[in-house]
């Protein structure tokens, strides 16, 4: 589960920062099993790990290459397991606090498998005086899901932006990566048709 997960390893992530384990060794299997796997280098044998490697190894595993590291870690597996960020903030010699942080600031980095389209409303502040809250509520209820979830049906992933940097088109939502503005409920619902195997409800 997104936020469960996330949950686990922001707790984690928080003693480690402090020198403590987490109360009851919240996500300390999870934590173990990450710092293993750097310290062995490529766990399962995944050649995906020596792709991320070979791009920690290019930037000389400075810890200002961290956003650009994110990005390749989740083109290769998809989307940021809590091991996974431990394995970078390992090999970055990063506290895992601040590597979380990093990875939840920006609405383009996703914690679960992302579904087959993407739908990303902004919720900044052009775009709330517009009623993106509304828009938003709206296209919650007509995919059956949440901001930060993906459908049942794996078909769409709903995410939610603080700013795209375009409020002269508020209110502004991302489908499969166009942006299209002034949208309201009817937009986007054409947008989406078909996107789902039930169809907007």
């Amino acid at each position: 589960m997104v936020d469960q997960a996330a949950v686990r390893y922001g707790v984690a992530a928080h003693a480690s920062s402090n020198g403590a384990d987490p109360p009851g060794g919240v996500a300390d299997a999870a934590r173990s099993s990450a710092v293993a796997a750097a310290q062995a280098g490529h766990p399962s044998g995944d050649n995906r790990f020596r792709m991320l490697d070979a791009t920690l190894k290019r930037h000389r595993f400075a810890p200002d290459a961290l956003i650009e590291v994110l990005h390749t870690a989740q083109e290769l597996f998809g989307y940021l397991q809590p091991d996974l960020l431990y394995y970078i903030a390992h090999a970055l010699k990063l506290p895992p606090s601040r590597v979380y942080g990093v990875a939840t600031f920006y609405h383009f980095f996703s914690f679960a498998p992302k579904g087959k389209h993407t739908c990303v409303v902004c919720t900044g502040t052009a775009c709330y005086v517009k009623g993106a809250d509304r828009l938003l509520a709206a296209i919650e209820g007509c995919l059956g899901t949440v901001a930060g979830k993906t459908t049942p049906d794996g078909q769409v992933s709903l995410m939610t932006a603080r700013c795209l940097g375009t409020c002269g088109l508020a209110p502004v939502v991302v489908y499969d990566g166009e942006v299209a503005g002034n949208q309201d409920r009817g937009s986007a619902l054409e947008r989406m048709k078909g996107w789902t195997h039930d169809g907007p409800r």
